[in-house]
């Protein structure tokens, strides 16, 4: 639906400040430590892929055509915006959350590939169900198995998936044609932005869904957030975001307390008070297991079971 420009303003903020940041980090990153700009970086970089987020959900015009051209733009290089668009609005078919066929966003695998992995990508797997794993394994294992699948839909004669990547390569270009060619940034800082962007992009979707028998059940919370609400555009509230994925992200805390949002993730995929909590509980333990439950009778025997978020075994509410 089109929307009044001036209706969306909080969504334009953020529209000046992430492409304005990027801007000044680049124009001026020699004048600042290193140990400053990367962090800097990352953050504007994990706040643009929030920005497209919000934009593949049609803001801040409703207009498809300007608001593409508003997301397409490819900070983060690694990804094109129209593969994002259409894997996200795959994943938001609720009565699939989580399964790792349907879910084009699950982090779980099925019984098959589990069984014919080997003992040393098992232990990779169950690493990236930890906090620390995805933070640090989890942008390689994205950005690989991305270009990976998307190398092999090209070698099969795929044009629509050549004709978007040859478009995302010269944005991508134009880009770091900027940043490096003439704002002069060193590749090896923009590659840590790239990178670290991303795993903080995976704090986001790190406990947003657990398998549970009912859809409803499979969403979880993150309150008491402040910064990284703002950073992930409320989308720690992800009950509210599910529920009405095209409400626009600053109305989700309202919407999260009018549906009693931290009450459905209480009883279902988990509410944590904070991302400190869900470090503290997740850091080196795994949400669970990497095989999908459903399918868990038939992966190889393993004495990891699904643990809830308060340290119990089985799915249950997280403190």
């Amino acid at each position: 639906m089109r929307r009044p420009w001036a209706r969306e303003w909080p969504t334009w903020l953020v529209v000046i400040a992430v492409y304005g940041g990027f801007f000044a980090i680049t124009w001026f990153h020699a004048a600042i430590p290193w140990f400053v700009a990367v962090p800097i970086g990352a953050m504007l970089l994990a706040w643009h892929s929030s920005l497209q987020h919000e934009i593949i959900h049609g803001h801040p015009t409703g207009r498809r055509r300007f608001d593409t051209a508003l997301g397409a733009i490819p900070l983060s290089i690694w990804l094109p915006y129209v593969l994002y668009r259409s894997s996200h609005l795959r994943h938001h078919r609720n009565q699939h959350l989580t399964c790792p066929i349907e879910d084009p966003e699950s982090y779980y695998v099925t019984a098959e590939t589990w069984n014919r992995l080997s003992p040393a990508a098992h232990g990779v797997l169950i690493a990236h169900r930890t906090l620390l794993g995805r933070l640090v394994l989890g942008p390689a294992l994205a950005m690989a198995g991305t270009w990976v699948s998307q190398a092999r839909k090209i070698i099969a004669g795929d044009r629509a998936c050549l004709r978007m990547w040859a478009l995302h390569l010269v944005l991508a270009a134009l880009v770091l044609g900027w940043a490096i060619g003439v704002a002069g940034v060193p590749a090896w800082m923009y590659a840590a932005w790239v990178y670290c962007g991303l795993s903080l992009t995976l704090v986001r979707s790190f406990a947003e869904h657990r398998a549970a028998p009912a859809s409803e059940q499979r969403t979880a919370v993150v309150d008491r957030a402040p910064l990284f609400g703002l950073l992930f555009l409320h989308n720690n509230l992800h009950v509210a975001h599910h529920a009405r994925p095209g409400l626009p992200w600053y109305r989700l805390p309202e919407l999260a307390r009018t549906m009693d949002a931290r009450g459905i993730a209480a009883r279902g995929a988990g509410l944590y008070h904070g991302y400190a909590a869900l470090a503290a509980r997740h850091l080196l333990r795994p949400l669970d297991h990497p095989v999908h439950p459903a399918q868990a009778a038939s992966a190889v025997a393993t004495d990891l079971r699904p643990a809830r978020s308060d340290g119990t075994a089985g799915p249950g509410v997280a403190a």
